[in-house]
């Protein structure tokens, strides 16, 4: 029985809390140009989750197209070259 009640107050106290998580989702809210940029601050939770899935999602659409270009460009360019230097410079 006791080991059920310490269990209990264990997960008990790993749990978030109301007010933690509206200060994270504001946090987010923060982070996101979409909702951050809006008049109004009264938005839903849901729906700062929902645009910070959007916002993730474009970020690593942005990342595979500045691949893809940056590999293109790499195709294009003499390894000697001093534009070569300057992307290997950039990449480390």
């Amino acid at each position: 029985m006791s080991s059920r009640r310490s269990r209990s107050r264990q997960s008990g106290n790993s749990r978030i809390t109301d007010d933690q998580i509206n200060d994270l989702v504001s946090k987010l809210q923060q982070l996101l140009p979409e909702i951050r940029d809006r008049r109004s601050d009264k938005v839903s939770a849901a729906k700062v989750l929902q645009e910070t899935c959007n916002y993730i999602r474009s970020l690593h659409r942005e990342v595979d197209d500045l691949s893809e270009r940056l590999s293109e460009l790499l195709a294009t360019t003499d390894t000697n070259s001093a534009q070569a230097a300057i992307i290997r410079s950039l990449l480390m």
